[in-house]
């Protein structure tokens, strides 16, 4: 790594900073009718995260919201050492930005005891002014991806140019996998390590974020003072 770069950190948040994913979580819990082709067919890449994730919520009335984010509160879990990681970051100044393809109703209160600023947390919103759940989508795809992604990872990273910046990613699902293709450092768990073994691409696989941390500190010496 060349030393003139800044690290800046991007990470997942659904079974990466949680120990599981919410919103299949939440689908499997509540079982709305009809979702379950829409899962498959996301799942197989038939639909974007875009159509997908935004077909399964509006089959889920917004009178239930506080049950879902009850039930999201209680089953999802921190991974370990996610706040020793932060504060790590935040004694190295390096940037930390959460990259979510998550709801802003459940992301935000799960964050909200770790002091990220909010203008560093990319999710999808949430509108729960109708009948049914609406997804809003702050944080579509720019002129570079045609994924559809709904949150798109790709375009958030490269607001952060490459050659100042050195892109560290932190993810588990084939959803990294477009962001993984920008980054300088990925760390890895789940489907990402899977699909980074198949197609050959360097990472370094974690289970906690206390393997995260040491892995930087080892790496202290090549940050720029």
């Amino acid at each position: 790594m060349s030393s003139n770069l800044e690290p800046v950190v991007f990470c997942d948040f659904d079974g990466t900073i949680t120990n599981s994913d919410n919103i299949v979580a939440i689908m499997k819990h509540f079982k709305p009718e009809g979702y379950e082709p829409i899962m498959e067919r996301t799942v197989a890449g038939e639909l974007s995260i875009h159509e997908g994730v935004g077909a399964m919520f509006a089959l889920l009335p917004s009178d239930r919201r506080e049950e879902i984010l009850e039930f999201v509160l209680n089953q999802a879990g921190i991974r370990e050492g996610f706040r020793e990681f932060l504060g790590y970051l935040r004694s190295r100044d390096i940037p930390f930005y959460v990259t979510s393809g998550g709801i802003d109703f459940f992301v935000q209160p799960l964050l909200a005891p770790f002091d990220i600023p909010s203008d560093h947390i990319y999710c999808n919103g949430s509108d729960f002014t109708g009948s049914h759940i609406k997804i809003t989508w702050p944080h579509l795809c720019d002129e570079h991806c045609s994924n559809d992604c709904g949150m798109c990872k790709t375009t958030v990273m490269r607001r952060f140019p490459a050659d100042r910046y050195e892109r560290i990613l932190i993810g588990d699902s084939l959803t990294d996998f477009e962001a993984a293709k920008l980054a300088d450092r990925i760390y890895s768990r789940s489907h990402l390590t899977e699909k980074c073994i198949e197609l050959g691409v360097p990472h370094i696989p974690f289970e906690t974020f206390v393997e995260i941390t040491e892995d930087f500190k080892k790496r202290e010496g090549e940050y720029r003072r």
